[in-house]
């Protein structure tokens, strides 16, 4: 899960207010303590931690909670709109464009994994068609340049740099013109790592800023440091003009808070979550908060399965999922999918309320071996479905007892992995069921006919009340989603996943 714990704590924290009979203020102020206490934890600054726990009391107190409200939805909302202020600088981070020459130069703490975010960047741009090439500037750290030079190998972009030479500023500058004059949209130049206490490299690094001036300062922040990561961040923006950060070694850290938070004063544009050249994603404030709060992240889910080409490989899964006739053939693909995707945590953390929470523990709790464990429990599912029949798997409903113990002995499983199984599968068709029940087609797109004043009460339950004002009320959102479908029916095959990206956005998985 995203930051592990903290996720978790928090999930917990906010169960309170479905599991309480009777939702007083000694509950509500109970769940602020525990969120507040849960961010503690992950090395959140104390006072930002205050900051948040009087915003969600101004938030409260602002609507009152009349009669008619529904304290539960208040209170949830009012907890995700100040989380996402607190992880939302206000502003967007820079966006490099096609056409025209974009320099982008990293900065960071020695052993933040600099090098290695360099090269994930220059990946995710070339698969968006940018033409991309990496300078390697870094000439104090013994093996940067061979390191670069063999992970730009890899992920198959230009490389320029002098092994021989000293000169960071010579190097950057002779890297820039020549990568400039050969047309290149993205010239990614890398810097030495470096600790506020380094006055020369400091200097050194306004030096190289100066010299080829740079588009974009990326600052590669270790979630590892927690409420270090302040103090270190403050010192590099006084010397240069910090414009965005990555944020690495998300995957599991207990204190990843406090990096995240600290990193907000400059927008946060990817979160490494792994160490494969592709684990590394943009950062999205609602859907981070969506997955941290455990409510999945659909809109990235759709994007990723859209990646993968998910739809056209089978096209029946989005109608059967959402028409109620998700067979166990349809979960094989659903989980094939997911073994294909790269990192596993990440796909977990997108699966929304208990499909995404049934995923994680079956991952076990070391976030360490979370891919490998989850990995091997998924080839045991397709172990499972080899020894079924046509028939079963044709079915949507659960095995029988008998035929539970038949495929456990066929497949050389425990029977508890194939109720495991079953578990999954029942969970994906009740999840199908919900996006049905909100409005969506068999085609996945959001269908007007459908979006009742019940409905669209519902929708609204789920939303932050901020986005719904911006929305203009009801009224407003029901235009909105009957341009979305029009939308999604203008754009054919791809209508389906737009709809339900949409949705994503809007509800964090659905809450």
């Amino acid at each position: 899960m995203v930051l592990g714990d903290l996720g978790s704590k928090l999930v917990d924290a906010l169960g309170k207010l479905q599991s309480s009979m009777l939702l007083d203020d000694g509950i509500i102020n109970q769940v602020i303590k525990d969120i507040c206490l849960a961010l503690i934890q992950a090395d959140v600054n104390i006072q930002q931690v205050n900051e948040l726990r009087q915003s969600i009391k101004r938030s409260l107190d602002a609507n009152a909670i009349a009669a008619g409200h529904n304290k539960r939805v208040l209170v949830r909302q009012a907890v995700v709109e100040a989380l996402s202020k607190m992880f939302d600088p206000g502003h967007p981070p820079f966006q490099p464009k096609r056409g025209r020459t974009n320099i982008i130069m990293f900065v960071g703490l020695q052993g933040s994994g600099k090098t290695t975010t360099v090269a994930k960047y220059a990946n995710f741009y070339k698969k968006k068609g940018f033409k991309c090439a990496v300078v390697c500037a870094d000439t104090f750290r013994a093996g940067a340049f061979s390191q670069l030079q063999q992970n730009a190998a890899k992920v198959r972009v230009p490389f320029y740099g002098e092994q021989e030479n000293k000169d960071p500023v010579a190097i950057a500058l002779a890297g820039v013109r020549m990568f400039t004059e050969e047309g290149f949209d993205l010239i990614i130049v890398d810097t030495s790592g470096r600790h506020m206490q380094d006055t020369e490299l400091f200097e050194e690094m306004k030096q190289v800023a100066d010299a080829i001036h740079p588009n974009d300062i990326v600052f590669v922040m270790d979630s590892s440091i927690g409420q270090a990561a302040h103090d270190q961040a403050l010192a590099f923006r006084q010397k240069v003009n910090i414009t965005s950060v990555v944020v690495t070694k998300l995957d599991g850290h207990a204190k990843g808070g406090g990096a995240l938070v600290a990193a907000t004063q400059s927008p946060i544009v990817f979160l490494g979550v792994g160490e494969g050249f592709d684990q590394m994603e943009l950062f999205n404030t609602h859907s981070f908060i969506s997955r941290l709060l455990g409510m999945g992240d659909v809109q990235g889910l759709v994007a990723k399965m859209e990646e993968m080409d998910l739809e056209k490989k089978h096209p029946e899964l989005i109608q059967n999922l959402t028409e109620g006739r998700f067979t166990y053939k349809d979960l094989r693909s659903v989980l094939e999918t997911f073994m294909q995707a790269g990192s596993l945590t990440q796909m977990m953390d997108m699966m929304p309320g208990p499909v995404g929470k049934f995923f994680h523990d079956m991952q076990g709790g070391d976030a360490a071996n979370a891919d490998r464990e989850g990995f091997l429990r998924l080839k045991g599912f397709m172990t499972i479905m080899d020894s079924m029949t046509e028939e079963e798997l044709n079915s949507v409903k659960p095995l029988t007892a008998t035929r539970v113990s038949r495929l456990a002995r066929g497949s050389g499983q425990h029977s508890r992995m194939v109720q495991a199984l079953i578990e999954a599968h029942k969970l994906f068709s009740r999840f199908g069921s919900q996006l049905k029940g909100l409005g969506i087609n068999p085609a996945g797109d959001i269908n007007p006919r459908n979006l009742n004043p019940q409905t669209m009460r519902k929708m609204m339950s789920m939303m932050p009340q901020q986005a719904l004002k911006q929305m203009g009320g009801m009224g407003g959102m029901q235009n909105m989603l009957k341009q979305m479908a029009s939308m999604g029916r203008g754009m054919g095959g791809m209508g389906g996943m737009g709809g339900l990206g949409g949705l994503g956005g809007m509800f964090g998985g659905g809450g």
